[in-house]
């Protein structure tokens, strides 16, 4: 990949969102026998497709010739970005039914997911046999011509952007006929927001503008939803961070980092611990605390055992290792440490996550909705880069030249002495899938 990797990534979104729309539209234009602009934007782009090609490209060169795996985190980016998509614009169009259109696997159905691993096995076999080709075109390109082309179509698409957006905002339809109704003085807008409306009821058939008495004000974050999670998840990957490196340093005299990703103090197996804590437990609220305590003995232990299964078969490493304590399960967990998860349990459900979700719901919707996206966005692109340096780095003993312009990238950014740094304690086994 020649040039700016940053450049080279924005050129490839435009690329394949614009191969996505083609896509979709050459779909319905087959299956219901009429032109239909797909998607959010009038433009032609599908930004969806582009943001999960971006990471295809980002993620799938360093789990070389593991296709299976390659494949499913296609299928998960995939599926990840059509919900996001999906999410996204019914925030953005909060007076707006979009007509029952849903994302795909992740939508809830049978049918959903087998649509989702065909539209995954077409971008798959997309990154197989197109952007080979795209690469070979890619590297005749002046440098001058991708940024022109980059800004140049990333301002078109903000304006397009904030069209819709104005328009989903104002409500449509009613907002431009009383406008037309009040005064002259609106009439660019007002044809503005009609033309918009117009194509998005061509693009999702079912769209229509909800009346005042549909419109329920939420609060951010309520109950046990995505928002919520996300805010669970970073809280407690962080507060697990610290409380797991003043224990180390306490106990063991070793003062060190218990990060699980290359970038911010945060534990992914302490904040993805507390989400399952949350879906599995939130319901037994009101059991007796021998009860939740016996649920979180199991499921806190099954949880951690299958942490180190997870770490070992995809990185090759190992971060912890409990062999030499009594009463261990394959030194991945022990009896002390599931006794620890079901007290962590009892507390968790009884005390902290009640004080926690009502802080969450407190938080205004709109800057709520924007945090969190943020920190989603940052957190992924955080544990897929982390991934990446993982992998390359069980790789590098066996395979030391880079295949990739991104392993060359990850060879100079994270070498060996960065990643013992890091994670002193990380074992390399060299046994990754």
């Amino acid at each position: 990949m020649r040039g700016s990797l940053p450049l080279n990534l924005g050129l490839y979104l435009l690329i394949y969102s614009f191969l996505g729309w083609c896509t979709e539209v050459l779909y319905y234009a087959v299956t219901r026998r009429k032109f239909c602009n797909r998607g959010f934007l009038t433009l032609p782009f599908l930004t969806s497709y582009g943001v999960a090609f971006d990471l295809m490209i980002l993620a799938l060169p360093a789990l070389a010739e593991r296709y299976w795996l390659q494949f499913l985190f296609t299928l998960a980016v995939v599926s990840v970005s059509e919900r996001f998509a999906d999410h996204l614009n019914r925030q953005l169009g909060p007076k707006v039914d979009w007509g029952g259109e849903r994302s795909r696997m992740l939508g809830g159905s049978l049918r959903g997911l087998i649509s989702s691993a065909a539209v995954a096995a077409i971008c798959y076999i997309a990154y197989l046999l197109v952007h080979p080709l795209l690469l070979g075109v890619m590297a005749l390109v002046p440098e001058v011509f991708k940024l022109a082309a980059v800004w140049g179509l990333f301002a078109l698409m903000a304006a397009d952007f904030v069209g819709v957006l104005y328009t989903l905002r104002t409500g449509g339809v009613r907002a431009y006929e009383r406008r037309e109704a009040a005064s002259s003085e609106g009439k660019i807008a007002g044809k503005m927001t009609a033309a918009v409306w117009n194509r998005l009821q061509r693009a999702y058939p079912g769209i229509r503008e909800m009346s005042p008495e549909e419109q329920e004000v939420y609060p951010f974050a309520r109950g046990v939803c995505l928002d919520k999670l996300v805010w669970v998840f970073l809280t407690s990957a962080l507060l697990g961070d610290i409380i797991e490196t003043f224990w180390c340093g306490l106990v063991n005299g070793q003062w060190m980092s218990r990060s699980s990703v290359l970038y911010g103090p945060f534990s992914f197996v302490w904040g993805l611990g507390a989400v399952v804590l949350t879906i599995s437990l939130q319901r037994l609220a009101h059991r007796d605390s021998f009860f939740v305590f016996a649920a979180g003995f199991f499921i806190g232990g099954a949880y951690e055992y299958m942490c180190s299964v997870f770490t070992e078969l995809v990185f090759g490493t190992v971060f912890w290792d409990y062999s030499h304590m009594p009463l261990n399960i394959g030194g991945r967990t022990n009896v002390l440490f599931c006794f620890f998860w079901g007290v962590l349990a009892v507390f968790w459900i009884k005390i902290i996550y009640p004080w926690m979700s009502r802080i969450i719901e407190a938080v205004p919707a709109l800057a709520g909705k924007v945090m969190t996206w943020v920190v989603v966005f940052l957190m992924v692109c955080n544990g897929l880069l982390t991934s990446a340096a993982m992998l390359r780095y069980s790789t590098r003993a066996v395979r030391p030249q880079p295949a990739s312009a991104f392993e060359e990238f990850i060879d100079r950014q994270y070498g060996d002495a960065f990643m013992e740094r890091r994670w002193p304690n990380m074992i390399v086994t060299g046994q990754a899938i």
